[in-house]
């Protein structure tokens, strides 16, 4: 339990700022470190990510428990961008909640599967792990430019086939709502997989998981640092400022584009990725320190 109002909360995503999206894990030994001296500092630390529940069980927590992680430090995850949320110990997961409005139907994840192991296997795995959306991801022995033609060919045929079962989709540029004028999916391309997921998920639903999993266990902080590296990760940060509170955003990946914001966006000079990370997290660690 948190007993009084923290200082600062960190709102992070995975897969660039703190796992490596070349070896999938957490590289850097020094990220595992600083996250367990933030988190036994009082930081209220989510992981608000595209990944499951079982990659911060299996990747995430491991490093941080063997980083000196106490019993009694309570980390919040929120995954699948929003679709499921839970609390983290040294004892694993707590409180598992699915909402079940963002579960893809069955029959497509089944349809799903088989497209990806008759044609795809080479080049891309199925996730088995994911419990609301559909995502495969490129097998970390197969190059980039042999990735890439690949997933523009799978996710053309996603696209294709959600619309042809009358689901409003969107995909990169291509938009084809429902009879009803809705967009029911969206196809979300990154630079390491794809996620076939509801169109209610995003790193700003995930947000607002995080804060009502922190306020029941005690005070929210008023100060905030959000970090990732992708566009759609500055939707935490917008919707803690659209609340009124102070956040700065850590982009670990800004040759994308920074984008226009009424807060603050930083960047780490010519780092990216993990290695941009770990210095966001020994600043944040000094910010609590001083």
């Amino acid at each position: 339990m948190i007993s009084s109002r923290p200082a600062l909360g960190l709102l992070l995503d995975v897969d660039g700022p703190l796992a490596s999206p070349v070896t999938r894990t957490i590289h850097i030994p020094e990220i595992a470190d600083l996250l367990v001296k933030l988190a036994e500092s009082g930081v209220p630390i989510v992981f608000n990510t595209g990944r499951s529940d079982a990659f911060l069980r299996d990747v995430v927590l491991p490093p941080m428990i063997a980083a000196g992680l106490s019993q009694d430090v309570t980390l919040y995850g929120v995954c699948e961008k929003g679709a499921v949320w839970f609390r983290m110990t040294t004892e694993g997961i707590t409180g598992l909640t699915v909402d079940p409005d963002c579960v893809v139907p069955q029959d497509f994840l089944e349809w799903s599967e088989e497209l990806i192991n008759e044609r795809f296997s080479e080049t891309v795995f199925f996730d088995h792990t994911k419990r609301a959306m559909v995502s495969v991801e490129q097998h970390t022995h197969v190059a980039i430019e042999d990735f890439v033609p690949v997933q523009q060919e799978f996710d053309r045929a996603f696209f294709e086939e959600l619309v042809s079962r009358g689901h409003g989709v969107v995909w990169n540029d291509l938009v084809c709502s429902d009879a009803d004028g809705a967009i029911d999916y969206r196809v979300d391309t990154t630079i390491i997989s794809s996620d076939i997921e509801s169109s209610k998920l995003g790193k700003d639903l995930g947000a607002q998981r995080a804060l009502e999993l922190i306020e029941a266990d005690g005070e929210l902080p008023l100060m905030w640092r959000t970090m990732g590296d992708s566009r759609t990760d500055y939707a935490m940060a917008d919707w803690l400022h659209d609340r009124g509170f102070d956040v700065e955003h850590a982009d670990v990946r800004p040759a994308d584009g920074i984008l226009k914001t009424a807060y603050p966006v930083r960047t780490a000079g010519d780092l990216i990725h993990d290695e941009a990370g770990v210095v966001f997290l020994r600043e944040w660690l000094d910010l609590v320190n001083a």
